[in-house]
């Protein structure tokens, strides 16, 4: 009823022209059921003058669709404020629990100005008419408003879809921190993350999201790697878990790694912010589908599979292996299987996930307890070995699982691939998303070490970063 009552009132004011027919009228709303678009009836064999014509559910968004995205973007927000925060947080020494905490804080308000600024349009934007970077047309998001962006969706508003974007674009860098955590200054953190939205993230959240974008194989027809990500496998896990351990060798080591025990100083927070991300984790993925639609209903079943398994398989190995399963290992399988289901969430299925949280919970277990320490670089908080390598993997694996019956759009500019080639793809997309993380990363550390310093003294590393960063203490006894 509410529906059909904003329709009404929007039909009032529409712009002058041919007065659609019923079945066309009637044809709009049936749009909104599918999520398709409302306006495609209207030039269907009906010649010039039908094209003109404009039923109520044109340029209208649809109230269930925005309420589910409205939702999802708050669900990604809880994830890092405060699903992040107390995961990482817990998982720190006590004496830098308000760094990891004031480092969440300061990275979502100044991701926050560089979207509102020009991030989104250079994301989402086409004025350039680039396969690489978006566009100026939408900076201080002008022109973003409640009517739709049908480039990118046909019944959720423009500034609910900048929001709910916006949200990915605070977690990565957050994410990123992990692997330097307890060693870097607040000021070099802030400093690095604005110039590496602009250096990695805008550039590649367009190439695999924008409607003209370079690698993205689902709706672009133009795209030069006909690759897909459903979630973030290339834009956020990869993005930040390759970044992270570029930055972390850059960086150095802890003082006193591999030489005094630094255990996580509060399991009961890293449990309480595992559960935060994993209940988060639905709207980035099933939010992801950009409609309360059977597609989203897919993610929210895969995403629930990949993330309980991984999480079993991951204490299994750890069982095997020691003879005991920790509540860190289940939370980090948790967290590993959530990861490699990003890319694929809307696009393979159940049996698809069940095999995406298994090689989700052992290959980045491995990563985490035989890699890192054959080749000694301090991943403070295990980003490379969860976010690089489960995204990594999760990528390549929705390149043989992705199936067009799970989700129809594959058959738009895909249908000749999917099922066959379409893995090749994903491991050109994989190939030029490392090496623009890597690089990038490393012009963007380098030039922040050399201009401000990256790392505090060694009195104030020693004494931890709460006190020295920002004159307060996690805990008073």
């Amino acid at each position: 009823m509410v529906f059909c009552l904003c329709l009404a009132s929007a039909g009032a004011v529409a712009a002058e022209g041919p007065t659609p027919t019923l079945e066309q009228r009637v044809a709009g709303l049936e749009a909104y059921l599918t999520n398709g678009d409302p306006a495609a009836t209207l030039s269907s064999g009906q010649g010039k003058q039908a094209a003109m014509a404009k039923t109520a559910s044109v340029g209208i968004a649809g109230p269930g669709h925005n309420a589910w995205m409205m939702i999802s973007a708050a669900l990604v927000l809880f994830m890092t404020l405060p699903g992040l925060a107390l995961f990482y947080g817990g998982l720190v020494r006590s004496k830098n629990v308000l760094s990891i905490m004031a480092q969440c804080l300061g990275i979502t308000g100044l991701v926050t100005i560089l979207w509102w600024a020009a991030g989104y349009s250079l994301v989402f934007g086409q004025s350039f008419h680039s396969p690489i970077l978006g566009g100026l047309e939408f900076t201080f998001l002008q022109g973003v408003t409640s009517a739709p962006n049908t480039n990118y969706a046909f019944w959720v508003s423009q500034n609910v879809f900048s929001m709910f974007q916006l949200m990915f674009a605070i977690i990565t860098p957050v994410v990123l921190i992990g692997a330097v955590a307890e060693r870097m200054k607040f000021s070099a953190v802030l400093f690095f993350t604005g110039a590496w939205m602009f250096v990695v993230y805008f550039p590649l959240a367009h190439m695999v999201w924008g409607s003209n974008g370079w690698m993205n194989g689902v709706w672009n027809p133009n795209a030069g790697i006909r690759s897909i990500d459903f979630a973030g496998g290339f834009v956020v896990e990869m993005a930040s878990g390759w970044s992270a351990l570029t930055a972390c060798i850059i960086l150095g080591k802890r003082l006193g790694f591999n030489k005094e025990a630094m255990p996580p100083h509060s399991m009961v927070l890293c449990m309480v912010g595992t559960g935060l991300l994993w209940v988060g984790w639905y709207g980035f993925n099933a939010g992801s589908a950009l409609a309360a639609d059977g597609v989203a209903a897919n993610a929210f079943l895969t995403t629930t599979l990949a993330a309980s398994v991984a999480s079993f398989v991951w204490a299994v190995a750890e069982y095997l292996d020691k003879g005991k399963a920790s509540v860190l290992g289940f939370c980090s399988g948790a967290v590993a299987g959530l990861v490699t289901i990003t890319p694929a969430a809307g696009f393979v299925d159940a049996t698809g996930a069940v095999l995406l949280g298994v090689a989700g919970g052992f290959v980045p277990w491995f990563f985490c307890t035989r890699v890192k320490r054959w080749f000694g670089y301090d991943d403070t908080l295990d980003v490379f070995g969860v976010h690089a390598i489960g995204g990594t993997l999760g990528a390549f694996l929705t390149g043989i699982l992705a199936t067009a019956e799970v989700n129809s759009n594959l058959n738009l500019n895909l249908k000749d691939i999917v099922g066959k080639t379409l893995v090749g793809e994903q491991c050109k997309a994989i190939g030029i998303t490392l090496l623009l993380c890597v690089l990038g990363t490393t012009v963007v550390a380098l030039v922040v070490k050399h201009l401000m310093g990256l790392r505090p003294s060694s009195e104030a590393e020693r004494e931890g970063l709460d006190v020295n960063d920002h004159e307060e203490k996690g805990y008073i006894y």
